[in-house]
């Protein structure tokens, strides 16, 4: 099947993306596997899961097209013998194929799924709460892996109220048979005729925040969104075919389940394990980014968190004498965190003798609110990093300095979509080079949170003020912009995420990002952590105070605390102007962190007023 043929039918002849407006994910990824039939595809192999729980050498798990597209259809008969469509379907399990079929095969029920993750997976217990209360889950799919874990976690409810757990993988193939699409029975056709708007803009699923910066919300996704997200990712990314995707990102994160769902839609080959089997060989992800015998005409890619080229660059390297080939790999999309030059750099220095073109590596921006992706580098030059004043900074512009503070381009905003940087006071376009909030229009963005009426108006439905006379977005509308609550700025064609509007430590009148203030904490000391501070301010009787949570390093103790704490306060003095009021340390893996692990600064915030 010609894959780009195909996607080409989805844009007008101007670019626009053009959506039927029966079309649903389900039904696209029906209709993708119906061609591929027809063609003789459905032995082509396109899943391997590799399972390290028994062989540190990892054990393959193999599907073909017609395999996954059964095991879907077995999930989704059985989700319509106990449930109706509408019903919000939890995901509860760690990173697996069982995980792949129950989420799309909620899709192919009518049902609405909500990507969670195993209950005994640690630091998360009260997030896992939040939701399940919010989203209101009728049932629970799983995997007879997590099932124990999953009917424990309910087992203090009373059992009335508590929803019916499913472990996908003891469903038998057998079951496919009895799928019916849901638009064809009784309930469906009911639905049809009562409905206020077609399927393209009906529910697809509750993706929720990782609360890194609120308590959990569901983001509620539909299938415009999302088949609109994943044609952007697809031209903006700039896909060669034929492709190998290697994934290891938790399938409970945006990145994670929309990336999967693209490749599992459209067909195409993909690697998955789990995140903590690459966290304890990262040599395990490289492996799977070598060339192969059959990959002379295939492109291979991935998507990680900036974390992991650090730990890649330091534990990923070849032993002596082993061979590796990164030739065909086209793009690494480098997100969900600020990336750093350093692990960048480390990165490409480390891989480039064994093949490794720098160009593939893509810094890129989105959020849950908006699908997914919003802006990867589009052009030859790739990756690019600029240095920033850092008393310019403070005054809300962005002017390069050779000694200034590092940030990484995000690139180029994707098609079929307005985007700009406004001022979140007065929500006025702001200049090149002016530091401002991100916003973003378009059909990709979702259509608000779940059961949040004013946050949902706040985020999604704001209107941008006055346009500059060349602005970036000429025949935009007025209302319905999404405020991503990201500050940045447009310099010479490349988007700059500078920090979160809500995470800015503003002390005696001048703003300081929290990420780089951590940044010179973890350079200051080798007692630090990598990746493992969190900076923000709590009220004083003046003016803000600074707050410092610092993990010590794995391999020191506390008699160490008292010499890192002058360093880190002579540093952090010197270098950003301002004497931290605490410097408290913490013991590996202490301090709070989001489900998709990212340091979770206003969580920490609370928990120290708390106190």
């Amino acid at each position: 099947m010609d894959l780009s043929k195909l996607i080409a039918n989805f844009f007008d002849e101007n670019g626009n993306i053009k959506l039927a407006p029966q079309l649903t994910l389900a039904g696209m990824a029906e209709m993708m596997y119906m061609g591929d039939l027809q063609l003789g595809g459905g032995e082509r192999h396109c899943l391997r899961f590799w399972d390290y729980s028994e062989n540190r050498d990892g054990t393959p798990v193999d599907f073909n097209r017609t395999e996954i597209n059964t095991r879907i259809k077995a999930v989704a008969a059985r989700l319509q013998q106990v449930g109706k469509m509408g019903d919000r379907v939890a995901i509860l399990a760690g990173n697996s194929p069982e995980y792949i079929f129950a989420f799309v095969g909620a899709l192919y029920a009518g049902q609405v799924p909500v990507p969670l993750y195993d209950p005994e997976e640690p630091g998360h217990g009260d997030h896992l709460k939040s939701v399940l209360a919010d989203a209101t889950v009728k049932t629970v799919l799983t995997n007879t892996t997590s099932a124990g874990t999953v009917r424990e976690y309910f087992s203090e409810l009373p059992s009335r109220e508590r929803p019916r757990v499913v472990a996908v993988d003891s469903l038998p193939d057998t079951l496919a048979q009895s799928y019916v699409n849901p638009s064809a029975t009784p309930e469906g056709q009911m639905a049809a005729m009562m409905q206020t708007s077609m399927p393209i803009d009906s529910s697809a699923f509750l993706q929720y925040t990782s609360g890194s910066t609120r308590n959990p919300a569901g983001v509620e996704l539909t299938n415009r969104s999302i088949l609109t997200n994943v044609l952007q990712i697809y031209t903006g990314a700039q896909l060669k075919m034929p492709l190998r995707l290697s994934t290891w990102l938790p399938l409970h994160h945006d990145m994670g389940i929309i990336l999967t769902l693209f490749v599992v839609i459209l067909g195409l080959e993909f690697e998955l394990m789990a995140p903590r089997d690459f966290v304890q060989q990262p040599k395990r992800w490289i492996d799977q980014l070598n060339k192969r015998e059959d990959d002379d005409e295939k492109n291979i890619y991935a998507v990680v968190p900036n974390f992991a080229l650090e730990l890649a660059s330091r534990y990923g390297k070849p032993a002596d004498g082993e061979t590796l080939d990164l030739s065909r790999v086209d793009g690494i999309i480098i997100g969900s965190e600020p990336v750093m030059e350093s692990a960048v750099e480390s990165f490409a220095a480390v891989f480039e003798p064994y093949g490794l073109d720098r160009k593939v590596l893509r810094p890129s921006y989105g959020l849950a609110e908006a699908s997914l992706l919003l802006s990867t580098p589009q052009t030859e030059e790739r990756p690019v990093f600029a240095k920033f004043d850092r008393e310019q900074l403070a005054a809300g512009k962005a002017v390069k300095s050779e000694d200034g503070v590092s940030f990484a381009s995000n690139g180029q905003p994707v098609s079929n979509l307005f985007f700009t940087i406004v001022d979140p006071e007065t929500k006025a376009e702001l200049a090149d080079g002016e530091i401002g909030e991100l916003w973003a229009h378009g059909e990709n963005m979702a259509v608000g949170y779940l059961g949040r009426e004013e946050e949902s108006k706040e985020t999604f439905e704001n209107s941008i003020g006055e346009l500059l006379s060349e602005t970036r977005v000429p025949d935009a509308p007025t209302d319905g912009w999404l405020a991503t609550g990201d500050l940045g700025t447009i310099l010479d064609g490349q988007l700059y995420i500078t920090g979160r509007l809500k995470d800015l430590v503003v002390i005696a009148g001048r703003n300081h990002y929290p990420q780089d203030i951590e940044a010179t904490v973890t350079e200051a000391s080798e007692h630090v952590r990598p990746d493992s501070v969190a900076a923000f301010a709590v009220a004083g009787d003046d003016v803000e105070k600074l707050v410092l949570f610092v993990e010590r390093a794995d391999d020191v103790s506390a008699d160490g605390d008292a010499a890192a704490d002058e360093e880190i306060r002579a540093a952090v003095t010197k270098v950003h102007g301002i004497s931290p009021d605490v410097v408290r340390f913490c013991a590996p893996g202490e301090i709070a962190r989001s489900s998709s692990g990212k340091i979770a600064r206003r969580v920490n915030q609370k928990n120290y007023l708390a106190e």
